[in-house]
């Protein structure tokens, strides 16, 4: 397979198997190492990533479903690391072992994208799936609910 893919806005040429799922790629062919693999079935969302602006499991989704779209990755979010999720996730203390972020990040981006001003009950909709062994769903909901507010007084 040689098509190409843009990713965190590079033009890319993809020269292997079309199979091969999205998340081993980005990590091993392009080391961004930012997304994780966590349970390999699409439950966890440790390997979330943005396909045309949607979250998407990295680690069911074969590269080829990828070609000719734009995807992003935590990489990609923000140049600087200053994105309104990753600076709330900083306030608001979220990460402990850190491994889920990226993920509950990249979900919580799309989540916001889709729904700019989300109650805590569509919040907690919207992260289900995304799972954190060290509990900080209650951090994660708050960082969000900061970001989107953050997010909305930059467009105001």
């Amino acid at each position: 397979m040689s098509d190409k893919i843009i990713i965190n806005g590079k033009e890319q040429t993809v020269d292997v198997d079309g199979n091969m799922p999205l998340l081993w790629y980005l990590r091993d062919e392009l080391n961004l190492t930012g997304t994780k693999f966590g349970c390999g079935m699409a439950l966890c969302g440790a390997c979330t990533v943005h396909i045309n602006g949607e979250a998407v499991r990295s680690c069911v989704t074969p590269v080829n479903q990828a070609v000719g779209k734009q995807v992003t990755t935590i990489e990609g979010l923000s140049d600087s690391g200053d994105h309104p999720l990753q600076r709330a996730w900083i306030e608001h203390k979220v990460p402990q072992c850190g491994y889920c972020q990226a993920g509950q990040i990249m979900n919580a981006a799309s989540l916001l994208a889709q729904n700019p001003t989300p109650t805590q009950e569509e919040i907690e909709q919207g992260m289900q799936g995304n799972i954190c062994r060290c509990g900080t769903y209650n951090r994660i909901k708050n960082a969000i609910a900061s970001a989107a507010v953050q997010m909305q007084e930059v467009k105001s």
